[in-house]
């Protein structure tokens, strides 16, 4: 296969429908000129097709399409995370995994896609059909009323961990700290229930006739419980939803600020592969690891691995630029880092220049009126003053945003990076002595 690494438009150039005898169809040398990938009409016409009908019910039916996709993809953990972030993109919700819903695949609904049992880690085969097969006699009311009626055996307690931990039961009972504090009771509750059917000894409500069970409370109902307790802090339920999962369903700590961001449009990891080595960037990240290192000559430096809501990859933080932010380079921080793209070995990582915290990052807001924006004196004028705010050392990171009213409506513009000031309230203050409306904003609350 030839990499194409660069193409220039020859204008107008006679085109040959060259005819292939041979299989191999890689290379063909005819008169002096030399044919790459040469497929028959039939092969680029399926293919015209299959991309056809891809794209129909893309369009048509978005719900059922992307949960045929992860479920296609379930096992790549990267595919199953970008075709997420692709759903939020398209406004449809992915649900949590649900112990009364979910089949073993990713399940289309009206409006949303409902996690698959299958994608859930340490919950095989075995458990799902045994769940599966135990539910059809109706929906599972509680944790005891699930471990009394499936086999114990094929759904042992790592299972049902994991089940808790990724919210597969949050439609019954949400304070998953609860439930697992539960978890060793009921397990041993049930056990002793399925020794006794098993025996023919049956319990207390087994010897009522059927008017009188009616009446009697539900066998679950007579589970032990732990005492009360209050659910996981936001952070931990997170984090343990990803160690079953791979990855955050029910909520993501970026989540929040994924309208906000897009004013300063940083670049999504997913697409970092686009762009070329040496391109300044920047990203709204979390740390999910942090390996400190230290060089030959005594430097500390990171490696860390760095999320978003579309992907993940490995960024590394020399030691000028650790030396200055290291304090921030914390495991489960979220970021706003700046640097620049790197391709080694055919792998594409991230050197981190600078970072500050998500509650850090500010912007400088400008108000314009349509009249003022179309202006070429004004233009001109505003450009000079945030040219003077920029400094001579290039480390401006502030962004600039225009906010253009017109017809009820508000537009954003984001100044280009050559733009952008050092100092946020230095900034404000020259705009408002020229005559500018402009104020500073996080983005956190943006």
């Amino acid at each position: 296969m030839v990499k194409i690494i660069s193409r220039q438009a020859l204008g107008t150039q006679p085109v040959f429908d060259i005819g292939v005898s041979s299989d191999d169809h890689n290379f063909l040398l005819a008169n002096g000129l030399i044919a790459s990938n040469c497929f028959n009409k039939s092969h680029s016409t399926a293919y015209g097709y299959v991309t056809y009908q891809t794209a129909y019910l893309k369009a048509n039916y978005p719900i059922e399409y992307m949960a045929a996709l992860l479920t296609t993809n379930s096992g790549d953990q990267d595919k199953v995370q970008r075709y997420i972030a692709s759903c939020m993109a398209m406004n449809i919700r992915v649900e949590p995994p649900d112990v009364n819903r979910s089949g073993i695949d990713f399940t289309p609904l009206e409006d949303r896609i409902l996690f698959g049992l299958g994608g859930v880690r340490n919950v095989g085969m075995g458990p799902i059909e045994s769940l599966l097969s135990a539910r059809e006699e109706g929906p599972f009311k509680s944790l005891a009323d699930l471990c009394d009626r499936v086999d114990s055996r094929t759904v042992n307690r790592r299972a049902l961990e994991a089940l808790i931990y990724c919210g597969a039961f949050d439609t019954i009972a949400p304070n998953r700290q609860q439930l697992i504090k539960d978890l060793d009771l009921v397990i041993d509750w049930a056990q002793s229930r399925a020794k006794d059917r098993a025996s023919g000894q049956g319990n207390l409500f087994d010897l009522f006739s059927s008017t009188a069970i009616k009446e009697a409370p539900a066998s679950f109902e007579t589970a032990p419980k732990a005492p009360p307790t209050p659910d996981f802090p936001q952070q931990e339920k997170l984090r343990l939803e990803k160690e079953i999962l791979g990855f955050y369903i029910s909520d993501h700590p970026l989540k929040a600020l994924r309208e906000s961001a897009r004013v300063l449009a940083p670049i999504s990891l997913s697409d970092l592969n686009d762009y070329k080595e040496g391109t300044s960037i920047s990203a709204i990240v979390m740390l999910t690891s942090v390996k400190p290192v230290v060089t030959k000559k005594g430097d500390r430096m990171a490696i860390i691995q760095i999320e978003d809501l579309t992907g993940h990859t490995e960024a590394v933080v020399f030691p000028k630029s650790y030396e200055r932010i290291h304090q921030h380079i914390l495991a489960d921080a979220r970021l706003m880092v700046w640097g620049k793209v790197d391709r080694r070995d055919e792998q594409v990582q991230f050197i981190i220049d600078d970072a500050e915290p998500i509650e850090s990052v500010r912007m400088v807001m400008v108000e314009l009126d349509p009249t003022l924006a179309s202006d070429i004196e004004q233009q001109h004028r505003l450009r000079t003053v945030l040219l003077q705010q920029r400094g001579e050392d290039d480390k401006a990171k502030v962004s600039v945003v225009a906010i253009v009213s017109a017809q009820d409506k508000r537009h954003f513009v984001r100044f280009g990076p050559q733009f952008r000031v050092q100092d946020d309230q230095a900034a404000m203050n020259a705009l408002t002595k020229a005559g500018f409306q402009a104020r500073v904003s996080s983005l956190a609350t943006a």
